[in-house]
């Protein structure tokens, strides 16, 4: 290792020489990923030109020396050459190991990602693969001794550079225009796969969208929404938001193994063709909850105007979010009461860093024994099955399915070990679910109070279906693992706002985030504005009376009244 170091020491090359062949090592190594995926899409056509396959990591290559020649110069060379090293070699480590693309979405969960989540995927693997291909080149390019020209002799042989590599990209544009053009145009996702200038792009759309563009001013949706009730009993509605959880692995939807064995003796309704509005909490949270819908979400609009927890909560019901997802509520309950689990080890479901679920039952159980409001809405927020770490998400004595996969590099764990630990985090969930059920359905028989539940999932999940883990694929090309979810609802058999048979007839209907909205304020009989009919996937199956109460609509609501 010594002589190996020496040799770079004493190797002495211009500024011009370092960058291209350090530009050698980013296109041609750390863009395996990219390159290997447009040879797949190239050789899949019917009529492919080998030179034009082979055109491709030239281009690319000529491409990232004009970047790199153009940021890196004279005696910030090293230092621009070995960020960019690092930075590409933990895109490659993600991309190569989970199929994970950084886009806008990706900066977005990175910057939100608090330390737990963050060293999760902390692991042997990771390690000796950053070490490999970003430490070690990192080193090298450090060790490297640079020659250094005069000012202007150097200056000019760098535009010499970027003007031979602009040549060589036109002279192949020129000769594959409508190849490039056409791959281009029918697979717009390899874009996102370029290391690590789509990270760097979309790094500098989030830095100046959060950062250095005023925020909105805020929009009132309604002035004066209210709960509207025939019945003078209180009313009570846990939502539990739950995390990556896939509709496919729960055995209510018809999957083979008992993920549901709980809530299945529960009378739920699942409704098993639940869409997301996105791959990842930071979109599908606040995008549920909005009254914009995934085709024109942004969050900046949403976060600047009433989401549904607000008109819940200005018309008059106590709404309580308790959260077990590190406190983040995406900006959803900001206007609302918020409580936070402990992580302390003090709390017996807790390891100091992560709590199970189950944690989520003291503060419910304690705000259930102290109602204060006619209607109350609790929102639990749930770790779920949040990964890599799927083993953390269950206490020992809940493991259904073995063997499990104890640890976080799971690409490496078998695909039966890497199933079984995430069905067991389902399992989990339903035995969760149907805790609170329970409670809620005591809450009912002993205190003569209307309950119900509603539980939906914020996004899904990959398990290496097609090499792919985790979440957070762009939603144009994500799989259907991480954008079908999973939705359940319950009622005490004494409401008589739905009709359970109906709702069970229709719940392999399409719906998807977008109907989240108007579900909340169907659940809770909020009359407001805002509210849409059309959009509630309730309506169908809701009593003639209740809807006479909740819509704003003076000529509808005579018209079902009569």
């Amino acid at each position: 290792m010594k002589k190996f170091m020496m040799y770079f020491k004493n190797l002495a090359i211009t500024t011009n020489q370092l960058v291209f062949f350090t530009c050698c090592y980013i296109a041609l190594i750390l863009n395996l990923p990219f390159l290997v995926k447009t040879t797949h899409v190239i050789i899949d056509l019917d009529n492919y030109n080998v030179i034009f396959l082979l055109s491709v990591p030239i281009f690319l290559l000529s491409f990232t020396v004009i970047l790199q020649s153009i940021l890196s110069f004279r005696w910030i060379t090293k230092f621009v050459l070995i960020s960019t090293v690092i930075c590409s070699s933990l895109i490659f480590y993600g991309t190569t190991s989970y199929g994970i693309v950084f886009d806008y979405g990706m900066v977005q969960n990175t910057v939100e990602t608090d330390r737990a989540e963050a060293l999760s995927y902390v692991n042997v693997h990771a390690t000796l693969f950053f070490v490999v291909f970003g430490i070690v080149p990192s080193i090298i390019i450090y060790a490297v001794q640079l020659t250094y020209q005069p000012f202007l002799k150097e200056l000019l042989s760098r535009v010499k550079l970027i003007v031979l590599n602009i040549a060589v990209m036109l002279l192949i544009g020129g000769l594959f225009y409508s190849n490039y053009a056409s791959v281009g145009r029918n697979n717009k996702a390899l874009i996102s796969y370029i290391t690590p200038y789509k990270m760097l792009d979309a790094s500098y759309k989030f830095v100046r969208n959060h950062y250095f563009t005023p925020p909105l001013e805020f929009k009132v949706l309604d002035t004066s929404p209210s709960i509207v009730r025939d019945s003078s009993r209180k009313h009570v509605t846990v939502m539990v938001l739950g995390e990556t959880a896939r509709a496919q692995s729960f055995s209510l939807n018809g999957y083979n193994k008992p993920t549901n064995q709980f809530t299945d003796k529960q009378g739920v309704v699942s409704f098993s063709n639940m869409h997301s509005c996105g791959t990842a909490t930071a979109v599908s949270v606040p995008c549920m909850f909005s009254r914009l819908s995934k085709q024109n979400y942004d969050k900046r609009i949403a976060v600047a105007q009433q989401n549904a927890v607000d008109l819940v909560h200005l018309a008059g019901a106590d709404v309580l979010w308790i959260s077990n997802n590190n406190g983040s509520c995406k900006g959803v309950c900001t206007r609302v009461k918020t409580q936070q689990l402990d992580t302390s080890r003090s709390n017996p479901h807790c390891d100091g860093e992560y709590c199970y679920d189950e944690a989520l039952l003291a503060p419910l159980r304690s705000k259930l024994k102290h109602l204060t409001h006619q209607n109350t809405l609790i929102v639990l927020h749930m770790i779920g099955s949040h990964g890599p770490t799927y083993f953390k998400r269950y206490p020992i004595e809940k493991r259904v399915f073995t063997p499990d996969c104890q640890r976080s590099d799971i690409q490496n764990c078998s695909q039966q070990q890497l199933i079984n630990t995430y069905d067991n985090t389902i399992a989990y969930t339903d035995f969760v679910l149907s805790e609170i059920i329970t409670g809620l359905g005591d809450l009912a028989e002993k205190d003569d109070i209307d309950t119900s539940l509603l539980y939906i999932s914020d996004h899904g999940e990959s398990l290496g279906e097609k090499g792919i883990y985790l979440h957070g694929l762009p939603y144009a090309f994500a799989p259907e693992e991480q954008t079908h979810v999973p939705m359940i609802y319950w009622s005490d058999p004494l409401q008589t706002d739905f009709n359970l048979t109906c709702l069970n007839a229709s719940a392999d209907s399409r719906i998807s985030h977008d109907n989240i909205f108007d579900t909340i304020l169907s659940i809770m009989s909020v009359r407001s504005t805002a509210y849409r009919t059309d959009s509630d996937p309730f309506i169908q199956c809701k009593s003639q009376s209740a809807i006479a109460r909740t819509t704003t609509s003076t000529k509808l609501r005579t018209e079902l009244e009569n």
